[in-house]
């Protein structure tokens, strides 16, 4: 298995060179900006100390052997909102604006739990809701999950959906 682990990091450590435009790999010594911009994509290439795993292990603890003995668990291969911050920042700073708000708003959802998420978008698929299980769903977010620009989000659509006539009954 030392093999594939060896082949591995072999090409993570080439995709590092060739983002970093370099002929060496990083070396860790890496400084920590306050705030990203566009010089620092790829954030896995350019800053890979700062990318950690839900319960703050690196991404060199990522190895098919801890996989395979059971030291890294699903869980450890979720995205960190943090991650999505950095990113989002890397992007307001390449003049995508857009992209950034997108990266707020999934970091956000990295408090819910996958079952409830997938109920929360279902509620909004046309006539599956009413205006209230619109408004819950964003009480929800904003009170429980701390998820503010998610919240205005579903309060948009119950508006939008009350508007069209969009919500459960109106078809």
């Amino acid at each position: 298995m030392s093999e594939i682990d060896d082949l591995v990091k072999k090409i993570t450590q080439q995709l590092g060179d060739q983002s970093n435009g370099a002929a060496s790999s990083n070396t860790g010594t890496t400084s920590v900006p306050d705030e990203m911009d566009r010089n620092d994509y790829p954030l896995y290439g350019k800053h890979r100390d700062m990318v950690k795993t839900p319960t703050g292990k690196s991404l060199d603890d990522i190895t098919l052997n801890s996989i395979k003995n059971d030291q890294i668990k699903g869980d450890e291969m979720r995205i960190t909102p943090e991650a999505l911050k950095m990113q989002g920042e890397i992007a307001a700073s390449a003049g995508r604006p857009a992209i950034q708000k997108n990266f707020k708003r999934a970091a956000e959802l990295t408090k819910v739990p996958d079952a409830r998420l997938l109920q929360m978008y279902n509620a909004l698929r046309p006539y599956r809701s009413s205006k209230q299980d619109l408004l819950d769903i964003a009480d929800e977010l904003r009170n429980k999950y701390n998820a503010p620009i998610c919240a205005a989000w579903f309060e948009e659509a119950a508006k939008y959906y009350e508007s069209r006539k969009k919500l459960k009954g109106d078809n």
